[in-house]
């Protein structure tokens, strides 16, 4: 699998979300601004929450627009065997009899991509996965606890 198709994969994800993000927060603003959303009473706070939302998926559209950039600016490089995981990896692990494939980045966390018919999970070094892998190498084991269960997992590789 060849990174630089990940990372526009990534990209093209990451853009449409803003798309999104921009059309929810304009709705919201012009919501928040409508004569209509004036408060009848003490009560009535339609037009504070919908500024208070408005305010919310800018700030997303923000924090997408950056990741969307820092994407743009990741040096794409090759982990060998030896090499340890880390920002850039693409690192497939193997437990519970399936492979997962996760793409080691510094923001984006829990964003999911299809690339040649695998599904991708982009995690950050501060999740707790990322925590476990950052460090590893291809072919070490670890063991996770996820719902309170722990189950035993492998590097298989570290691209």
């Amino acid at each position: 699998m060849k990174k630089q198709a990940l990372i526009k994969k990534i990209i093209a994800q990451l853009t449409a979300d803003l798309n999104l993000y921009y059309k929810a927060a304009l709705s919201a603003r012009a919501e928040a601004t409508d004569p209509q959303s004036k408060a009848e009473n003490k009560y009535d706070t339609r037009g504070l929450e919908a500024s208070y939302l408005a305010r919310g998926q800018s700030r997303q559209a923000a924090e997408t627009e950056a990741s969307i950039e820092e994407f743009r600016k990741m040096p794409v490089k090759d982990f060998g065997p030896e090499e340890p995981v880390n920002i850039g990896a693409l690192v497939e692990l193997e437990g519970k009899g399936e492979k997962m494939l996760y793409f080691i980045a510094s923001r984006a966390g829990g964003l999911e991509v299809v690339v040649e018919k695998r599904e991708i999970l982009v995690i950050t070094p501060q999740s707790p996965l990322g925590q476990e892998l950052v460090g590893k190498i291809q072919g070490q084991k670890l063991r996770l606890e996820i719902a309170g269960v722990k189950s035993d997992y492998k590097v298989v590789s570290v691209i």
